[in-house]
């Protein structure tokens, strides 16, 4: 991480027109991977991205296999980021719903690379996934295969 700073403490000498991003955008682009990359956060942007406003069961229905806690959870950690809006509607029973701030469908966006790339490359993916497996079958079992994995050359 300092080698990162020193490097862009020269870099202003060496291209003067190319402006480094300060460790405050370095601290606050690691943040914000952190907590998107896992798979619920992913998941919670696509479904309020494409389907607009949602109730929170709907929203569990639709990204499906998450618990209401991680669901609570995820959502507030979003709602506290500004990417999503979480309207009570004050009747009985409580009808809560979520939707995405114009911060979150921008993030949203941003990933739709994602899903472009996966859609690209999924053959490719699913080959490499196969070959490897293929590759993996002759090997022998056990502590041949850790040693194997873990020999350096010695």
């Amino acid at each position: 991480m300092e080698s990162r700073q020193v490097e862009r403490q020269a870099a202003p000498d060496t291209e003067p027109s190319v402006r480094q991003p300060g460790p405050e955008i370095e601290l606050l682009v690691r943040d914000m991977i952190g907590r998107v990359a896992d798979k619920w956060t992913m998941l919670i942007l696509e479904e309020l991205a494409e389907h607009g406003t949602l109730r929170f069961t709907r929203l569990g229905d639709l990204v499906g296999d998450i618990s209401q806690k991680m669901l609570t959870k995820t959502l507030r950690q979003l709602e506290s980021d500004g990417l999503v809006l979480r309207t009570v509607h004050p009747v009985i029973p409580p009808h809560v719903d979520y939707r995405l701030t114009e911060l979150g469908l921008s993030l949203s966006e941003a990933f739709c690379g994602v899903w472009e790339w996966a859609e690209k490359y999924h053959a490719q993916v699913a080959q490499a996934r196969q070959d490897f497996q293929s590759a993996a079958l002759p090997r022998s079992s056990g502590r041949a295969v850790a040693a194997q994995d873990t020999d350096s050359g010695t």
